[in-house]
């Protein structure tokens, strides 16, 4: 087996594993990387990990919530601290997943080659996959040091329901999840919690009792 990271925190959600291919010893470990705001997560975010995993024959996958996204430098995300309490509500129960916040201990705003480089280091041997939204495929080339990022890490292209992603520009290189697009985003959750509607289905039942009772996003 590989070792564990030895530096970064890292939430981990201690319950029986998901029925995915894990690689064996002698395959390079592939680890999958998802960064965003996650303001909220919600159940959309969940079957791309799912799908991620499950196409990919990840070992694991990282949830990654960004401090302040550089696309988005006049829209503050909600505090941290609730992001990833909601994001550890909605992981109880998957095993593979893991929360990794280097990116909101950081603070400021956060860059994705920053976080590449230190999984480069912590996991030397793996082969890391990115999960990026198809909506972000055109921007890769403003991506700060985009080169170097191409290099690194093999892009995984998140669909939208109907849609067809524009291809990975150059140097980029990577693939399309074909699994489970669902057409529900974080910004039409705030705006329902904000106009009083429901949101039960579209986040999990934890994450929504939660919303509610901290009043989150009125």
């Amino acid at each position: 087996m590989w070792p564990r990271p030895s530096n970064g925190s890292r939430d981990r959600t201690d319950v029986a594993d998901m029925s995915v291919a894990v690689p064996t010893d002698d395959l390079k470990p592939r680890i999958g990387l998802y960064g965003g705001s996650f303001d909220p997560v919600h159940c959309g975010h969940l079957l791309v990990a799912q799908a991620a995993c499950e196409e990919l024959g990840l070992s694991r996958l990282f949830f990654i919530p960004a401090a302040q996204s550089p696309f988005k430098p006049q829209s503050a995300p909600a505090p941290a601290s609730e992001r990833l309490r909601l994001l550890r509500l909605a992981l109880v129960g998957h095993s593979q997943y893991e929360i990794d916040d280097q990116e909101v201990r950081r603070g400021g705003t956060s860059f994705t080659i920053d976080t590449v480089r230190d999984f480069t280091k912590r996991f030397p041997r793996a082969e890391l996959l990115y999960l990026i939204g198809a909506d972000h495929v055109p921007t890769l080339p403003a991506w700060r040091e985009a080169e170097s990022l191409a290099r690194l890490v093999e892009f995984v292209v998140i669909p939208r329901p109907g849609q067809r992603p524009a291809p990975l520009p150059q140097p980029f290189h990577g693939r399309e999840l074909a699994g489970f697009p669902l057409g529900v985003s974080s910004s039409q959750i705030r705006n329902r919690v904000k106009g009083g509607l429901t949101i039960q289905g579209l986040v999990p039942d934890a994450v929504n009792e939660a919303i509610g009772n901290s009043r989150l996003y009125l």
